[in-house]
């Protein structure tokens, strides 16, 4: 790992922001917004604040994700994902901290702003969703960071579905609501489990060098050809729920408009499954982030229409 001495440039730290990743985080923000919005009870500020948030948490996660994984030496020659900065030498460790904590800062302002607009005199809401918001931030430093880092023992996936899933389109949903209903929780598995497929892409490409690194995914334990019918798991049911969502709110085809991405999603599936090689995996990443994105966008149209 290569340590550089002078100041970073501004295009490291957009590199090491990975905006790829950020429509694929905005995507549970999406969704709940609009099932907000179908509601007739939504707040532009909320929306706005929420959709700030949740970028910031993702870019937090992605600084904390190319620091952990560059200190232990898991990103190294033999990766093949994109190179990252840290194993680069583009930005010094030292810089990357700084930036870490600066990231998580902004990260729980924006988050009290979001709070403070949302939930204004509800104080009990308040502090369970200030506890929630703290636990993001951990967990999105927690990833990769730490003797104890729980992207190394087969917890990512869990932690993804739970915070970009549950979590993000559920919470959306209720900071502009202030209520929340059982059938909401079909669409967070939508998004959790795409995001989820998102996550498992990138540990089947890197399958072998997270093994060799002795960082332990569900992907290594499966093996690659397991590890592609759990990612079928994933979106197959995923789909299956958002359907059934609508289902049980049906009031005219339109609601069905996100049916037009299964075009997307079926081809790179067939791709995924006749890939031998896992480092061809890499450039489904960014179309399943974008897939699921536009799966949000027209999903959500779909309840308004």
């Amino acid at each position: 790992m290569n340590q550089s001495t002078t100041k970073p440039a501004l295009g490291s730290w957009i590199k090491a922001f990975r905006l790829r990743t950020l429509p694929l985080a905005l995507s549970c923000t999406v969704t709940g917004s609009f099932m907000a919005v179908a509601s007739g009870r939504w707040n532009g500020t909320v929306i706005a604040l929420t959709a700030l948030t949740t970028l910031l948490l993702q870019i937090l996660s992605n600084l904390a994700n190319d620091y952990g994984d560059g200190i232990k030496g898991t990103d190294n020659q033999q990766r093949i994902g994109p190179e990252r900065t840290i194993q680069s030498g583009e930005i010094s460790v030292d810089a990357m901290k700084r930036m870490i904590i600066l990231v998580a800062l902004l990260s729980f302002i924006s988050g009290i702003f979001l709070l403070f607009f949302s939930l204004k005199n509800h104080w009990i809401t308040a502090i369970v969703f200030l506890v929630l918001g703290i636990a993001a931030i951990l967990a999105a430093v927690k990833y990769t960071v730490g003797v104890k880092a729980y992207g190394y023992y087969k917890l990512g996936d869990l932690f993804v579905f739970l915070f970009f899933g549950l979590t993000g389109v559920m919470g959306s949903y209720y900071l502009n609501t202030l209520t929340l209903s059982w059938d909401s929780i079909l669409p967070a598995i939508t998004i959790g489990l795409f995001s989820t497929g998102v996550l498992n892409l990138n540990n089947m490409r890197d399958i072998d060098n997270d093994a060799a690194s002795k960082k332990k995914t569900i992907a290594s334990a499966l093996g690659l050809q397991k590890a592609k019918y759990y990612h079928l798991f994933l979106i197959g049911t995923g789909w299956v729920a958002a359907i059934v969502f609508v289902l049980l709110h049906y009031r005219s085809v339109y609601n069905f408009l996100f049916v037009l991405t299964l075009p997307l999603f079926a081809k790179d599936l067939t791709g995924i499954l006749k890939t031998t090689d896992n480092a061809l995996l890499d450039p489904f990443l960014k179309k399943l982030a974008l897939s699921t994105f536009l799966f949000s966008v027209l999903f959500g149209v779909g309840l308004l229409l």
